[in-house]
């Protein structure tokens, strides 16, 4: 096995993976993303291709820079063993990127539903006057008062 080779094969293996992680987060978030936006499907889909391609975009460019290799293939066993410390990595990023994609629609989710709660909140308490405080003077709150004791 030779390095083009295996690069070919690296290409091939980590495109691939791409493609099915990326068309199965697409079909799988549109429900969350659903959720997200309030029903809104125009602009859950408009995000879920935006992530789509975001995802796309990271993932191959990760491929094409670790792409490059130092070490020298000399034989079969150590063409695949490069091939498999390679798609290791592809399939980390992989993992990641979808969770930390996940983590942030959660955060906007929980951000959207505070939001959503509390003009009802705020409609279902009276109203309260706000307790007033006397005013300061000038003078008063800028002179301290001398401290009570014994004089000496």
């Amino acid at each position: 096995m030779d390095i083009v080779g295996t690069y070919l094969l690296y290409l091939l293996i980590s495109t691939g993976l791409t493609v099915v992680v990326g068309t199965g987060l697409a079909r799988s978030g549109r429900a969350f993303l659903l959720d997200v936006f309030g029903g809104n499907d125009t602009l859950a889909r408009a995000v879920s291709r935006l992530l789509v391609l975001g995802f796309y975009l990271l993932s191959l460019g990760f491929v094409t820079l670790t792409m490059r290799t130092g070490n020298d293939i000399v034989s079969a066993r150590s063409g695949l063993q490069l091939l498999s410390v390679k798609i290791g990595e592809v399939l980390l990023v992989l993992g990641v990127l979808p969770l930390v994609t996940l983590a942030a629609l959660a955060r906007t989710r929980r951000r959207a539903q505070v939001r959503a709660a509390q003009p009802q909140q705020d409609s279902a308490l009276p109203a309260q006057p706000t307790p007033l405080r006397p005013k300061q003077t000038a003078t008063s709150a800028a002179s301290p008062k001398p401290a009570a004791g014994p004089l000496l």
